[in-house]
């Protein structure tokens, strides 16, 4: 880790832009340029040739590039806005491009459009609520976003409850907005969770772990107890089992989970299985 910072602060210092297909899995710093790989080369394919992400490009590039958490678009350059570790997920149909972000362990969450939370209601202002996701600021949810809410039908939403919702509008220069329902009017198992059950908060970078396709901690916690789980992308985790005990292992096995390696993991769930 340490060599690898050292590489980015020299890269820095010299005013130098690295190539985001070097980098992948690198630790970047705040303030880097990436350069994007050439996708016509004079030379050919598997050529040298680089160039920085153009967003006005001709013919001649027509790629999709989506810059995710911690990059930034700047004119027609690529900035890198929080310090952690270059990720890439290739498009589907390969045809380069694709979706570049950077991993980092961030407490503070940052609204984000798309993003699914778990939110606090902590007043109700009018036809709105005020949900507290845990931002800068809280975000509004109207009576009418939750699926079959009418002004004469509306929902049973009280002071104190828990919304699982996504944001439509978030940005830096507006209040962020949340509904519950998907872009057909479904709920789709958003709207207000149930009054059982325990919420705590994790870091974000195991959200994004749990989350991912390929994680085996889910699978091995849903062979230990049935249960019920919702996850927050701002790092709220919801969780009911049959018994407050049986709830109370799970959550502790989650957070520590973070914190173990595979081997580890194997012999908590070995012993708690016997149990």
């Amino acid at each position: 880790m340490a060599e690898a910072a050292a590489v980015v602060a020299e890269s820095l210092a010299g005013g130098r832009a690295r190539a985001a297909r070097t980098v992948l899995d690198q630790v970047v710093l705040p303030g880097e340029e990436l350069l994007l790989p050439e996708q016509e080369d004079a030379d050919g394919p598997g050529g040298a040739g680089e160039r920085p992400l153009r967003l006005n490009a001709g013919a001649r590039a027509r790629v999709r590039v989506v810059c995710g958490p911690g990059l930034r678009r700047c004119g027609d350059r690529l900035l890198v806005t929080k310090c952690g570790r270059l990720r890439h997920k290739e498009p589907g149909g390969g045809s380069g491009g694709g979706v570049y972000w950077v991993d980092s362990q961030q407490k503070r969450y940052v609204p984000v459009k798309g993003d699914h939370v778990i939110g606090i209601v902590t007043a109700k202002s009018g036809d709105i609520f005020k949900v507290d996701v845990g931002g800068s600021e809280p975000a509004s949810l109207s009576y009418l976003a939750f699926e079959g809410a009418t002004k004469r039908n509306r929902p049973n939403v009280q002071v104190g409850d828990l919304i699982y919702g996504q944001f439509v509008v978030a940005n830096k220069d507006m209040e962020p907005e949340m509904v519950c329902i998907d872009s057909c009017g479904r709920a789709n198992g958003m709207g207000v969770i149930g009054q059982d059950g325990l919420l705590f908060k994790v870091t974000l970078g195991l959200i994004r772990k749990l989350l991912a396709p390929d994680c085996e901690i889910l699978q091995e916690v849903g062979k230990l107890y049935p249960l019920e789980i919702v996850f927050g992308m701002n790092g709220r985790i919801w969780v009911k089992a049959k018994t407050i005990q049986q709830t109370l292992i799970l959550a502790n096995i989650l957070e520590a989970c973070e914190h173990m390696t595979a081997d580890q993991r194997k012999q908590i769930f070995s012993r708690l299985a016997e149990s």
